[in-house]
């Protein structure tokens, strides 16, 4: 593989010039060895012992989450109206300036 090059550094005089073909050369790695097979039963119990790792939020906190969604959507849907009425005063206002 060629090899980067730093600034300041000058080549070697005895160093050779890497050939295009030697720049290009492949290699290509081993397949990785297969992973042995998970039973079905083997797959339910890892599944099940993740389940149990979950933890779920209360439900004040799903409450506190829903309001604050409520708010966020609230803000958003005014902000957008907002921006559209006035989009849409500035349209009507250059419309008029041309007729």
């Amino acid at each position: 593989m060629a090899k980067a090059k730093s600034p300041g550094k000058r080549p070697q005089a005895g160093a050779k010039p890497q050939t295009a073909a030697a720049a290009a050369a492949i290699t290509i790695d081993a397949p990785a060895p297969k992973k042995p097979r998970t039973s079905p039963s083997d797959f339910y119990k890892q599944v099940m012992a993740e389940g149990r790792k979950i933890v779920w939020p209360s439900r004040k906190e799903t409450w506190i989450t829903s309001v604050m969604v409520f708010i966020m959507v609230v803000i958003a849907a005014i902000f957008f109206w907002v921006v559209d009425t006035g989009l849409g005063f500035a349209f009507r206002y250059i419309i008029a300036l041309g007729s």
